[in-house]
């Protein structure tokens, strides 16, 4: 999915709301745990649930590699089940991965390239550290997107990401200047906290074009409100991601219909943003 096709979605849906695959087969309602695979019943049902809503979903892979060759397989299963709504929704590979150039070449087979893995997400999250040479690998692939750690939410992105260097630059505000000179607004994305939501503005300051994947809206805390505040571009040019307030508000056999009202809630208050901004 290019850039254009993602706009338009978020402008038909009215939403730019992404569902974040989290599935920990231990907070999964009990009454699935009798089928062959719990967790892509759970993620179909959720997905099922929440499309119409939904611009994006983002599985965790570390909650599918942690269940060994059966939790890939419920990854594999997901992704084939998404296949058939490809014209609605944009998928992410919430992967961090990031390493020298020939393992990123690896990595981004291992996300981008159907024949060979078996996968093909849209996106996959890199981190940033290892410099160019490890992110451009994933910019090689056509209609492929890189979303860039830049701004996290987490308590330990103050321990580096906005420590300041001899020219009085946070961290942050280097890894946005610096690597959006490696890609442009048609392949790369960042992904700057929900919880730093006072911040978006000067992370626009550096990247006013870019998509933003923004985490922490929900559970985490943040406020839906701000983020558009200060996040929204002309295009929108942000994903809001949702994970355990939507995939987990409930863990009763109701849980698709709670996924239905909370997905239904945060489309409601996007589309008034979006009204707002003057995108649709």
């Amino acid at each position: 999915m290019n850039r254009k096709q993602l706009i338009e979605l978020i402008k038909r849906k009215r939403s730019y709301l992404c569902v974040g695959l989290d599935s920990d087969i231990t907070k999964i309602p009990n009454h699935l745990l009798d089928n062959d695979d719990p967790v892509f019943e759970f993620n179909k049902q959720i997905i099922k649930a929440t499309i119409d809503f939904t611009v994006a979903y983002k599985p965790n892979l570390a909650f599918y590699e942690a269940r060994g060759m059966q939790g890939i397989l419920s990854l594999h299963k997901t992704m084939q089940f998404l296949d058939q709504f490809s014209n609605e929704c944009f998928t992410i590979a919430d992967a961090k991965r990031g390493d020298i150039g020939n393992t990123s070449t690896q990595y981004a087979t291992a996300f981008f390239d159907k024949k060979a893995s078996g996968f093909n997400f849209d996106a996959v999250t890199v981190a940033p550290y290892m410099g160019e040479d490890s992110v451009s690998p994933f910019l090689k692939f056509e209609e492929k997107w890189v979303i860039i750690l830049a701004l996290t939410s987490n308590k330990g992105a103050s321990d580096f990401q906005l420590n300041t260097d001899v020219n009085n630059q946070r961290l942050f505000e280097d890894v946005l200047k610096t690597s959006s000179q490696w890609g442009s607004p048609e392949n790369t994305m960042y992904v700057v906290g929900a919880t730093r939501a006072e911040m978006l503005s000067e992370v626009r300051s550096i990247v006013p074009d870019h998509f933003l994947l923004v985490p922490g809206v929900g559970a985490q805390g943040g406020s839906l409100e701000e983020v558009a505040r200060f996040g929204l571009n002309d295009d929108c040019g942000i994903l809001v991601n949702a994970s355990r307030s939507i995939i987990f508000a409930s863990n009763q056999p109701d849980f698709t219909q709670k996924a239905t009202d909370e997905a239904a809630t945060m489309q409601k208050q996007m589309e008034a943003t979006l009204r707002e901004k003057g995108i649709i």
